[in-house]
């Protein structure tokens, strides 16, 4: 078994998801695995000091899965936004709260459907939100 890697979170990340954390029913589910991923986080900067490989909310990223080598690409969002058609993943399902803090070449498992587990790397970050008016969602 290996050790999870370590991961880089924004402070205005942890601040938002930890009061979405804090909104919802405690047996909402993905809730204990976000707040799992939360508390292994080992740095957390300003939006402004994130290295440009790291996932962050609102990050578009490339992946692709290890044995089928099928890309992968994905929004990370609140669960207001997800819409699985176009890609964008809640941080409350399995591989949301996987990505967050994830840094480029890493891998992660994903539980796809039917008891299944997906190995995928994070290739690119395509988008990471960084100008203050993308923090106003």
């Amino acid at each position: 078994m290996s050790t999870p890697t370590p991961l880089i979170l924004t402070r205005l990340d942890v601040q938002r998801l930890e009061q979405l954390i804090d909104s919802l029913p405690e047996t909402t589910p993905g809730i204990a695995a976000l707040q799992a991923e939360l508390d292994r986080a080992e740095t957390i900067v300003g939006h402004e000091e994130v290295p440009a490989g790291v996932v962050t909310m609102n990050s578009r990223v490339h992946c692709r899965e290890e044995s089928s080598g099928k890309d992968y690409r994905l929004t990370l969002v609140y669960p207001k936004d997800a819409n699985a058609d176009e890609g964008k993943i809640s941080i409350l399902a399995p591989v949301g709260s996987a990505l967050l803090g994830l840094q480029v070449g890493q891998h992660i498992n994903w539980p796809a459907p039917g008891g299944k587990t997906l190995k995928l790397e994070l290739l690119e970050v395509e988008y990471q939100p960084k100008a203050p008016a993308d923090f106003n969602a």
